[in-house]
């Protein structure tokens, strides 16, 4: 098995993007912070299906980690990552130093509205400008034709589409859906906290979230339905709720029922932070 070529710097990265553009090639980005598993490994895949070349970053960014998060413990695994890529044949791994990415004297943040308003931004306030930046300094310097990013993430994708639109960058973004293990948990770096125990119990999240999106379909009031969903995952054994809302699909204002609808959702088990989403059904 062959890893893909690894670049760290943006001068070396934009050099071989030069020369598949020569080529007439298309390109694809995949942002990522590493520890991949098989959800990473799937937008991999879609990026294949979208373009000639694909370009997976590594990069675990300082600046969407408040203070008391877990930026000093972040998984990280850069060989294995470079392993499983050259498995997935990628065409290129970017892994940059944070000095590459935010050098001496860098002094510019992005701050997007809309979507990014409430939900994590409640609990994680300077989340969404750190994702801004560093997405759009990723677009910016690999230039791709497409960019691929993961549903899990749900605010974080809209965000990211709002970003692009606003700010008139010319990339199409793809959102690509959930993978899960065999008992419907997504797929996530930080599963990796988890214990046994806690596993069997972070396998209930999306259980939860679609039978609360099945009783909304049905016409249940959606307090009433957020408030059960939220007693039920502390019964399954979370420790604590940050939030279960239902949000417009496009523009996560809050639901309604002629429209799009997405039950978004964080929560505490032990000492880890999940999230999930999922759809709610046409009526």
């Amino acid at each position: 098995m062959t890893r893909p070529l690894a670049v760290d710097s943006v001068s070396a990265l934009r050099a071989q993007i030069r020369d598949w553009r020569r080529d007439g090639l298309r390109v694809a980005l995949v942002p990522t912070m590493g520890a991949l598993h098989d959800g990473h490994i799937s937008l991999v895949r879609i990026a294949q299906e979208r373009a000639d070349r694909c370009v997976v970053s590594i990069f675990v960014n300082p600046t969407q980690f408040a203070p008391s998060e877990d930026l000093d413990k972040y998984p990280r695994q850069l060989g294995l990552d470079l392993d499983l890529l050259g498995a997935a044949k990628a065409d290129l791994a970017f892994t940059p130093a944070v000095s590459e990415m935010y050098p001496a004297g860098f002094a510019t943040r992005i701050s997007v509205g809309g979507p990014s308003v409430g939900l994590e931004s409640d609990f994680r306030p300077s989340f969404f400008d750190g994702v801004a930046t560093v997405v759009a300094k990723l677009i910016l310097q690999t230039n791709p034709d497409v960019a691929i990013f993961g549903e899990k993430d749900y605010q974080q994708l809209c965000v990211v589409r709002q970003l692009c639109r606003d700010l008139d960058l010319p990339v199409e973004i793809i959102g690509a859906p959930t993978i899960r293990d065999a008992h419907g948990l997504a797929m996530s770096s930080r599963n990796a906290y988890l214990d046994e125990g806690e596993l069997a119990v972070a396998r209930q999240f999306n259980t939860i979230l679609r039978d609360t999106a099945a009783s909304l379909a049905a016409g249940a009031d959606q307090q009433a339905a957020m408030a059960e969903a939220s007693r039920l995952l502390i019964a399954a054994g979370f420790r604590s709720v940050d939030y279960v809302e239902a949000r417009d699909s496009h523009t996560l204002a809050p639901w309604r029922r002629d429209r799009e609808g997405r039950v978004l959702a964080a929560a505490w088990l032990g000492k880890t932070r999940l999230i999930d989403n999922v759809d709610v059904p046409s009526a």
